[in-house]
C-alpha cells in the first residue's frame, strides 16, 4: 500500500472513533440500545438513533425535562 492509502485508512478510522464518542453515545442516551449495538457494525444506524426522539424515561429525556423546568423557573421568577 502507498502512503496515501495508509492516510486514507487512518482518517477513516479516526472518523469512526469520533462517531463512537459522539453519535453512538447520543444514541445510547436516547434509549436506543438496539440501534447503538447494531451501529457498531453499520454506523449509519447511529445517525438514525441520534435523530429519532428520545424514549420516555431515557437519560436524555430526563435531562431535557430538567433543563426545560429550570428555564421555566427562571422565566417565572
Amino acid at each position: 500500500m502507498d502512503w496515501w492509502e495508509w492516510l486514507l485508512w487512518a482518517l477513516l478510522f479516526g472518523f469512526y472513533i469520533m462517531c463512537i464518542f459522539t453519535v453512538c453515545l447520543l444514541t445510547f442516551q436516547k434509549g436506543r440500545v438496539v440501534l447503538g449495538i447494531l451501529g457498531i457494525f453499520i454506523p449509519f444506524l447511529w445517525l438514525i438513533g441520534a435523530i429519532l426522539p428520545a424514549k420516555k424515561g431515557s437519560r436524555f429525556d430526563i435531562a431535557q425535562g430538567m433543563a426545560m423546568r429550570s428555564q421555566m423557573d427562571q422565566m417565572t421568577s
